[in-house]
């Protein structure tokens, strides 16, 4: 096993228990309250989508659970573990991919190596991190472009071919979970629905996901359930029969309807 992912990752985490839980959750940046006591639950294979205006709160809620920006109140539990002592890396090899806004690819550094220094095999006995183990050659399969590109230095990629490695590299971890944040930002229109197919095919595969994009059609068709947030604060959580039923909403903290 790679020596980057021991056993003791995983002590004290109830495969039965929600992926996450976060409860009444106070986040601030200096001084500055972002959020306002968030909620939020996500079960075992659900994905989920996190919406809402720019400067609302969804990248800060993921940070705050993951550990980078830390909660001043409130409690986070990943797969039954508080992870109010953990540091981000700790909750992480718990069982998450992450897929950070802007991609966090390292210069230097070839598509090759972004996938195999990460690669965590499957837990025995966990069936939530997919239907089939996620190697080398299968991430491949899945993203042609990057076995094309496999010794190039992984920043030197295209942006669409950086979110691809970034994705890659998070399924490599064979999480239980991924997060992708910012999902399609910035691609072009051939290359967002690349990764929306790829995003469906993660789910297929049993893998639960939370997503921060801003293609509200395709969040609408993917995504089990929806919060929305606004400025701090969980303002509607329910599928999307719900949400798209109250087109006032979404007119007034989306702009669309």
């Amino acid at each position: 096993m790679n020596a980057l992912f021991d056993s003791k990752d995983r002590a004290g985490v109830d495969l039965d228990a929600p992926l996450i839980e976060a409860k009444d959750l106070h986040t601030f940046y200096g001084e500055s309250h972002i959020l306002h006591g968030i909620d939020l639950t996500l079960q075992p294979g659900e994905t989920m989508s996190l919406l809402g205006r720019n400067g609302m709160g969804k990248t800060t809620t993921l940070k705050s659970i993951l550990g980078f920006v830390p909660p001043r109140h409130g409690e986070v539990r990943v797969m039954g573990v508080d992870t109010a002592k953990r540091r981000p890396w700790q909750v992480i090899r718990q069982g998450i991919g992450y897929v950070p806004e802007g991609r966090g690819i390292f210069p230097g550094i070839s598509v090759r190596e972004h996938l195999v220094m990460v690669a965590r095999p499957r837990a025995k006995g966990d069936g939530g991190n997919g239907k089939e183990e996620w190697n080398i050659e299968r991430v491949l399969e899945t993203f042609p472009r990057l076995k094309e590109r496999i010794n190039h230095d992984g920043s030197l990629l295209s942006g669409g071919e950086q979110q691809m490695l970034a994705i890659g590299r998070a399924l490599m971890l064979n999480p239980r979970l991924v997060i992708l944040d910012e999902a399609t930002e910035g691609l072009a229109p051939l290359i967002r629905d690349e990764i929306w197919s790829i995003i469906r095919r993660i789910k297929d595969s049993g893998i639960a996901s939370i997503i921060v994009d801003k293609n509200i059609d395709n969040l609408l068709e993917v995504a089990d359930r929806h919060l929305l947030v606004v400025k701090g604060k969980v303002v509607f959580d329910g599928d999307s029969e719900a949400l798209t039923a109250d087109p006032e909403l979404l007119n007034t903290h989306l702009g669309v309807g």
